[in-house]
């Protein structure tokens, strides 16, 4: 494998910066995830954003946020436009490079989902990674196919009678795995080495690659900017997120809680998410029980 999959943490990893002087908002977790990833893909890495947070916040005339070679791509391109300069390269004679995709969630399992599923069906030689932080926010913090059931938005605003998003989140970890991928991945801010963990095996995949990781959002939360990364870490102690992978066929399931943290103490936290009644928080925890009995049958469990 090379001395790429030498293992990276807070001790040995890069001072270099390749994300920064961004107009982000304060306690972005998207930002973080990207300042996280390219410290770890390194210098030698072409990345794609489509419209969304980090592109608005990281091309800023006639500033730009990036160090490395960054472009933007069409809200529903992202995998396609990353497909074509990955080939370009390889046509340059280019190998020491990684082409890497960063979308968020209604860019990935929404909008940017054909040009996703086209990509991996070709297993491209790409790694891409959703930052999700559960709604459209850039263009006002309306519902996407990742917010959770009960998450207020300007599109599931809640009332009296319906509260909040009706849906459950698309499982696009599991989606992409279905397609047969070389390797994917979830991860959260708030288990940072987890995330660096999976982007040192991406970097080493032959084939396509995707990472979802939970990205927590103040301004589209209703949350305190300092508490991006304790959020993050919450949402997978409550088991309403889970840290695993997928390769050569299978499910591995990285954290197994004992026990799970209260849901409703982290739930009350996001002013998106004040409105549930006991009802809804039940049925938050009815959900999460279920795939947590499925998890524990059917995968591996670490």
């Amino acid at each position: 494998m090379g001395n790429e999959t030498k293992k990276i943490n807070a001790r040995n990893i890069t001072d270099k910066e390749f994300f920064y002087g961004h107009k982000g908002c304060a306690g972005c977790g998207g930002s973080l995830a990207v300042r996280l990833a390219l410290k770890v893909l390194g210098e030698r890495t072409y990345t794609v954003l489509p419209a969304g947070c980090m592109s608005a916040v990281g091309f800023v005339y006639p500033q730009l946020c990036f160090s490395t070679n960054a472009m933007i791509s069409t809200f529903a391109g992202t995998a396609s436009m990353l497909s074509g300069i990955a080939a370009g390269a390889r046509a340059l004679g280019i190998k020491d490079f990684h082409a890497v995709g960063i979308a968020g969630d209604g860019g990935t399992a929404d909008i940017g989902i054909q040009a996703l599923s086209g990509a991996i069906d070709r297993n491209e030689q790409i790694i891409y990674i959703c930052y999700d932080n559960e709604a459209y926010m850039n263009t006002g913090i309306q519902k996407s196919g990742l917010t959770p059931f009960g998450a207020r938005t300007t599109t599931t605003p809640a009332g009296q009678n319906i509260h909040g998003s009706i849906t459950q989140k698309k499982n696009m970890f599991e989606i992409a795995a279905a397609h047969g991928i070389s390797y994917a991945a979830t991860a959260s801010i708030g288990y940072a080495q987890d995330f660096m963990n999976k982007l040192v095996k991406a970097k080493e995949v032959k084939g396509t690659s995707y990472i979802h990781v939970y990205a927590p959002c103040p301004t589209g939360w209703g949350t305190p900017e300092d508490i991006t990364v304790e959020l993050g870490k919450e949402v997978v102690d409550t088991g309403l997120w889970y840290l695993a992978e997928y390769e050569n066929g299978s499910f591995k399931l990285n954290k197994n809680p004992e026990e799970f943290l209260p849901v409703e103490e982290f739930l009350r936290k996001q002013g998106r998410f004040r409105h549930l009644d006991e009802k809804d928080i039940a049925q938050i925890i009815e959900s999460r029980d279920k795939k947590w009995e499925y998890i524990r049958k059917n995968w591996e469990v670490a």
